[in-house]
């Protein structure tokens, strides 16, 4: 049996907890994929993977469901801090060549740019693997100001 996903969608979260774990629940179900046991792999984004909207992913899956997943994912408790999860991705015109994916977060500030980091390397990850320019970029970035403990996520969701 191969696991390639057929389709993507992409989503985002914040929560915010006096526990982290928690934060983290209410990050995920902010992003609307709580009810699944995700499963993070690295940052391939499939051959042939067709992008469809978060309402439309969510109707394929089932409460329980394991799902496959590419997450960015910040907890701190350091209040008035600004955190960030962002993934950045990278697709070339070639639909049977895959595309990049990449994961960042950390502390940022404000009006800190950090989705554009993410598309940045998303680019220079695909451009070296087969010397083409992406035909799209783009980053799902979320952001918070820090209370209690506070969680983000961003998350390529993969539908098998």
């Amino acid at each position: 049996m191969m696991l390639l996903p057929k389709k993507v969608f992409f989503t985002k979260g914040v929560g915010r907890h006096e526990d982290a774990l928690v934060s983290f629940e209410l990050a995920l179900r902010d992003a609307g994929i709580e009810k699944f046991n995700l499963v993070p792999v690295s940052s391939i984004y499939p051959p042939n993977c067709i992008e469809v909207s978060r309402e439309e992913g969510l109707k394929e899956l089932k409460p329980g469901q394991i799902v496959f997943c590419v997450m960015a994912k910040f907890t701190s408790n350091e209040e008035g801090k600004t955190i960030y999860a962002s993934i950045g991705v990278a697709l070339p015109e070639d639909k049977n060549l895959n595309g990049y994916i990449t994961e960042y977060m950390g502390y940022c500030d404000e009006d800190e740019d950090v989705g554009r980091y993410a598309e940045d390397n998303a680019r220079f990850m695909l451009e070296t693997a087969f010397n083409v320019k992406p035909s799209k970029v783009f980053n799902v970035t979320a952001k918070a100001r820090v209370e209690k403990y506070t969680t983000v996520v961003a998350t390529a969701v993969f539908i098998i």
